[in-house]
């Protein structure tokens, strides 16, 4: 007896384009969001984006509230949730970049609420996925959370955010050619069940920014655009997969590792690049396709080597060999990359 059966949440609005944070309010009332909003920033964002948030709802009559967050932590979410239940908010607004847009989901996954994301950079793909990531102690989760309703990205906000936040959104997309191929393999070897549709939208999404990424420069509005359409894509793959598999294998877990070991962890964005060009090495062999993935990241100024990452040798050797005890996901790394094969990746990779 066929019984399958999937539900596939997808943001119903994506409002992209130079200026387009001025239509935050006839995006949400076209989803049929009511009652009190409630916008969830971070001091910088608040002042590049959340007050004129805020002032357009104030003007509609509609009473927003606010709550500014400093630090991307479960307790950041308990406080957004404790304000929602205080206000009584009708739906959460996430304006920023990475921690706020995570914070806001989280919340409104917990309450129940519509969510909007409204990103002031293109960091990483979050800001339309249904994942949320949020950092305790030595270690990161990542959990199921609130997809956005809308998104409303305005990429004149998004050009003149700091270049490597874009860079790093770029590299988080980039990654997902050895995150499909990750999934494929588990598929083949432990049965993991693969979505095709999935796995091939996140895969041409890859391909889209390695295609253009000598068109990818800083202070170009243009860039933007393109940044935000390929981040916009990769999240909507992981909701038809309602997974992280397509943007999301053994690089992942790679800087995942660097963020509990390195003293001091580079953005992650730009973390899972390097990984994405060791792990592609490891798919492919010396004359695969790692200097595809390479030569895009370089074309765009992300980092490349550890030196590059501000991140010792030694500490990128011992993440690519203790990377597959980070979570239950099958990958290229297997039950463990050793010692001489981690070496041999990033030596002949150059990331080292």
């Amino acid at each position: 007896m066929f019984d399958k059966a999937t539900w596939i949440r997808l943001p119903r609005n994506v409002v992209v384009g130079h200026g387009v944070i001025g239509q935050t309010v006839d995006a949400v009332e076209d989803v049929h969001l009511s009652g009190r909003p409630l916008v969830v920033s971070s001091p910088t964002p608040h002042e590049v984006a959340g007050e004129r948030v805020f002032a357009q709802f104030e003007e509609r009559g509609q009473d927003p509230a606010e709550v500014i967050v400093e630090t991307a932590s479960f307790g950041a979410v308990e406080r957004v949730i404790e304000t929602a239940e205080e206000v009584d908010a009708g739906f959460l607004l996430g304006v920023g970049g990475g921690k706020a847009i995570d914070i806001a989901k989280m919340a409104a996954e917990d309450l129940d609420l519509g969510f909007v994301s409204v990103p002031t950079a293109a960091s990483h793909d979050g800001i339309v996925s249904g994942r949320g990531s949020v950092p305790e102690g030595d270690t990161r989760h990542s959990v199921a959370s609130e997809p956005p309703l809308a998104v409303v990205a305005d990429t004149e906000i998004i050009a003149d955010a700091p270049w490597e936040l874009t860079t790093a959104g770029c590299a988080d997309i980039i990654s997902n050619f050895t995150a499909v191929r990750d999934w494929q393999l588990a598929n083949r070897l432990k049965n993991v069940e693969y979505h095709e549709y999935a796995g091939t939208l996140s895969q041409m999404t890859a391909e889209m920014l390695v295609e253009n990424a000598g068109s990818i420069k800083q202070g170009l509005e243009e860039s933007a655009w393109i940044v935000v359409k390929a981040l916009v894509s990769s999240g909507v793959a992981m909701s038809i997969a309602d997974s992280s598999r397509p943007a999301s294998g053994a690089e992942h877990l790679f800087s995942h590792q660097l963020d509990r070991i390195a003293p001091e962890p580079a953005l992650h964005g730009h973390q899972v690049g390097v990984g994405a060009i060791m792990t592609e090495y490891l798919h492919t062999g010396a004359k695969g396709q790692w200097h595809d993935v390479h030569d895009a990241l370089e074309a765009i100024g992300a980092p490349t080597t550890a030196d590059d990452l501000g991140i010792a040798e030694d500490t990128v050797i011992e993440a690519l060999t203790t990377a597959h005890q980070i979570r239950d996901r099958y990958t290229i790394l297997g039950d463990g990359v050793n010692e001489p094969a981690a070496i041999e990746a990033a030596t002949v990779t150059g990331v080292i």
